[in-house]
């Protein structure tokens, strides 16, 4: 049996609505002591005199999903947690706007937290996921992940 390798990815920002929905969804999980959640967003950083107005992502999308669901069972084999939910965006996410929404919850919040961190390392470290910064003149570079 082929195991459901799940897609982390939504076409443009993340809303507000849609973290609020998913936050909403653990209520009823009253064996969930704690959440943390890390929300990526776009800056508007001045490089060479010009803001940064979008980011363009694009991913090798097959092998970022592969190495998330690696990184999921791993993170869950370390921590006590209950739930984790990650969305990442794709295509172009304007500066203020959510890119990354990393959702752990566990029974206690040392589990959650650290999850959380760790997550969001390994997402920046391993995932083959690029950005591309649209400047306000319609400039671009691609970005480095610092």
């Amino acid at each position: 049996m082929s195991k459901t390798v799940r897609n982390i990815f939504i076409q443009g920002a993340i809303g507000p609505s849609f973290i609020a929905k998913s936050i909403a969804k653990h209520a009823a999980k009253t064996n969930i002591g704690a959440h943390n959640i890390f929300l990526g967003q776009v800056r508007a950083d001045k490089i060479e005199g010009k803001a940064v107005k979008a980011i363009e992502y694009t991913a090798y999308e097959s092998m970022a999903l592969e190495k998330m669901d690696t990184i999921r069972e791993e993170i869950f084999k370390k921590h006590e947690l209950t739930c984790m939910h990650i969305y990442h965006s794709l295509g172009s996410v304007s500066a203020g706007a959510i890119c990354l929404f990393v959702f752990t919850s566990s029974p206690h919040r040392k589990a959650a937290t650290e999850a959380c961190s760790e997550v969001v390392e390994r997402i920046k470290a391993e995932l083959p996921v690029w950005g591309k910064e649209i400047f306000e003149d319609a400039t671009h570079q691609w970005k480095v992940n610092k």
